[in-house]
């Protein structure tokens, strides 16, 4: 190890072990457990680690899920435990625990906090989303076999010319579109398929490689938010105000007419920070992709498959299978087949499965422990004026989905600032009230994405080896710092004028 890196890893275990020790008041939090301080500490360990790159940023992942299960989870070293907690615990699952051992018991876990299940940490690696990923790589993997994946980029490519930033705008646009009725990592796992040759084929000496593969997550992400259905914490913050009465309905139309603007603005930006970050060196991109489709049994299987998968990713509300689910058909089909085999299985980025797991198992730590609810409640969001509540939410909502699941967050968030903002009555409507709240945190949480595990497709173009973290931080930063702003102001606006 280096010096700088020495350095860097000394700073990280002092910051760490700092908030594992201080007092709790020090945090300034009412009522922090043990278990809570300790998610703190292996959060800022988590943090510190992934943006230093003091080792590589998946086996950071691995660290954090094993002092997890170590440490907060309820099969942690017993040396970590309150006294007793355990027998207790088991006194009162056989019904043999009288009132003043529930007494002691309520005591200690007021103390001590809630231990998160061990199987919960450790099924991060079995999360649907993972499987996701598998029938992602297991796609590349069969395409790049029969060569459909060279066939698909010469048909996408060729309506945009040979001109570098017509062909990334291209490729930005068409994964937009795509994100808007499919999984954002759905998309980028087929459009990185895609863009793999096109990659391959670019010089090396160039920046055009980092452009096109940070175009792919940048645009299913910002995509995603120009459909009621294009991302879960659309849908969160539409169901809830629908359900709680809170506003009028929000219809499929309505929502397109001032949210696909708000897209292509916000795209338009990305492409030229994208450009101006990551010139391409040459002023046209000459690619040759020469071939036609094989016909050959193994290729129509293929070809039959990806097909039927991107059907059933974009038809799963009439199919009633969701993008998980429908990631296992490729698996089973190429395995069954034979088109895919051991050898093959050994080629699949194992890990990039294991930078995700751990982003899930440190969000698994922040809901399963109640830190996450804790610090959100802690905040005064009823003491702030109208415009801090509206930015300050936006804030939380991107700061928290930078390092959890973006659904996660919404769904914490939403129901939390829709009493707020209720709350505030009158003071909030000239802002655009509750639909201005709430829409401004999907936005938010749409909009995170500094780091590989801020999000699924972050990571799946991580994983091409193409884009170093610093670089997906330097534009997914910039990005999510623009498009809160101009998704605030959009809405206000919107409001105004009665569009939404």
């Amino acid at each position: 190890m280096d010096k700088s890196k020495l350095v860097k890893l000394v700073f990280v275990l002092i910051l760490t072990l700092t908030a594992w020790f201080v007092p709790a008041e020090t945090f300034g939090i009412p009522n922090l457990t043990v278990i809570e301080q300790r998610v703190i500490a292996i959060f800022l360990f988590a943090a510190s680690m992934w943006i230093l790159e003091v080792f590589p940023i998946w086996t950071t992942s691995v660290f954090v899920i094993v002092l997890m299960l170590l440490t907060v989870s309820d099969s942690s070293l017993m040396f970590l435990r309150p006294e007793g907690l355990t027998e207790l615990l088991a006194a009162k699952k056989n019904g043999i625990i009288d009132e003043a051992g529930l007494s002691k018991l309520a005591e200690l876990q007021g103390y001590y906090g809630t231990a998160i299940s061990y199987k919960s940490i450790m099924a991060t690696w079995a999360d649907p989303i993972i499987m996701l990923f598998l029938g992602g790589f297991c796609l590349a993997i069969a395409a790049t076999r029969c060569n459909l994946d060279i066939n698909l980029a010469r048909v996408l490519l060729k309506p945009f010319g040979t001109r570098s930033e017509i062909v990334l705008f291209g490729f930005m646009i068409v994964t937009a579109v795509f994100s808007m009725f499919m999984s954002n990592t759905a998309t980028a796992a087929m459009m990185l398929t895609i863009i793999a040759p096109v990659l391959k084929m670019l010089p090396s000496e160039g920046k055009g490689r980092i452009a096109l593969a940070l175009a792919i997550p940048v645009a299913a992400n910002v995509g995603g938010i120009g459909t009621p259905i294009g991302t879960p914490p659309n849908a969160i913050a539409l169901k809830y105000m629908t359900d709680s009465g809170i506003c009028d309905q929000i219809g499929f139309g309505q929502w397109m007419l001032v949210m696909v603007p708000f897209v292509i603005i916000l795209l338009v930006f990305a492409w030229f920070l994208l450009l101006t970050f990551f010139p391409f060196k040459a002023k046209h991109v000459n690619i040759t992709l020469e071939g036609e489709f094989k016909k050959d049994s193994q290729s129509i299987i293929v070809y039959s498959t990806f097909a039927v998968t991107v059907i059933l990713w974009l038809l799963d509300s009439v199919s009633g299978l969701n993008s998980n689910v429908v990631a296992m058909i490729p698996i089973a089909v190429f395995c069954i087949s034979g088109i895919i085999g051991k050898e093959e299985l050994k080629s699949i980025n194992w890990d990039v499965l294991w930078l995700v797991s751990g982003g899930f198992a440190l969000g698994v730590g922040l809901q399963g422990s109640g830190l996450a609810k804790h610090l959100v409640e802690t905040i005064p969001f009823s003491d702030w004026s109208p415009m801090m509540v509206l930015v300050g939410s936006g804030i939380v909502c991107y700061l928290m989905s930078t390092f959890m699941s973006h659904t996660a967050s919404s769904a914490l968030l939403v129901p939390i600032l829709a009493a707020v903002a209720k709350g505030m009555g009158d003071n909030l409507a000239s802002f655009g009230g509750i639909t201005t709240m709430l829409i401004g945190v999907a936005i938010s949480s749409s909009l995170a994405m500094a780091l590989p595990i801020s999000t699924p497709p972050n990571a799946l173009a991580h994983a091409t080896g193409y884009t170093k973290q610093s670089d997906m931080m330097k534009i997914g930063v910039i990005i999510g710092v623009v498009g809160i702003a101009l998704g605030y102001v959009i809405l206000i606006f919107s409001r105004q004028m009665g569009l939404l």
